[in-house]
């Protein structure tokens, strides 16, 4: 079992927060530009209280989890200022691309919940072919989120590969029997087949409905 460690944390504190989850033993890791809002309501009708934060997604082992996490709120601390927020995500399934093995019958039967997030992070350029293959197998749509790995462009290969700084991130919202034909799907892509082209792990997803829809 893998987990998903997601911080929610200043711009500044990004490189230290990363340096220090990969000294507890993070693998590597994606991160995400946001807004945070404030928590004074009038600052934010003024349009003064959003601030930028990074999102920094990492994938642990199950026996790394906790000392991921403390490293990442060691290194947060802060008695004067709110910092963030972490949590973790069960993570059920987890592809990294080059691996041509099929979901085992426990991955397929893992969830009891109706819906699963597909999440897919690869290198940049390749989330349309990840969607276009995706919606054959059954997904009705995605949602496409830029972002950068951890490591710079110029670093020496990490585990042996080639270094992409620029990702995509696809989220894809699916019924939890059609989650397997999806990921086979993506995985089956000429441009996944390369080790270090991206990864494909899933959440289960709990009161999905549709916006709008009475």
């Amino acid at each position: 079992m893998f987990k998903e460690i997601i911080s929610v944390i200043p711009v500044e504190k990004t490189q230290s927060v990363w340096q220090a989850a990969k000294k507890a033993g993070s693998p590597g890791g994606t991160i995400l530009p946001a807004t945070g809002s404030s928590s004074n309501s009038l600052l934010s009708i003024l349009g003064f209280g959003d601030t930028p934060k990074d999102i920094l997604l990492t994938i642990v082992p199950e026996s790394a989890e906790q000392s991921v996490r403390q490293a990442i709120q060691d290194e947060c601390q802060n008695r004067s200022q709110h910092r963030g927020v972490i949590f973790s995500l069960n993570v059920p399934c987890f592809i990294k691309s080059g691996s041509k093995n099929n979901l085992s019958a426990e991955e397929k039967s893992m969830s009891n919940e109706k819906f699963q997030m597909i999440n897919i992070i690869m290198n940049k350029g390749y989330a349309e072919d990840a969607m276009a293959a995706a919606r054959k197998a059954g997904a009705s749509g995605g949602t496409v989120l830029n972002g950068r790995g951890t490591a710079k462009e110029g670093d020496a290969k990490f585990f042996g590969v080639e270094i992409v700084p620029e990702k995509e991130m696809l989220i894809i919202l699916a019924p939890t029997e059609k989650t397997a034909q999806i990921i086979e799907a993506i995985n089956n892509l000429a441009c996944f087949s390369k080790d270090g082209n991206g990864i494909i792990f899933t959440a289960d997803a709990t009161g999905f409905s549709l916006l709008g829809k009475k």
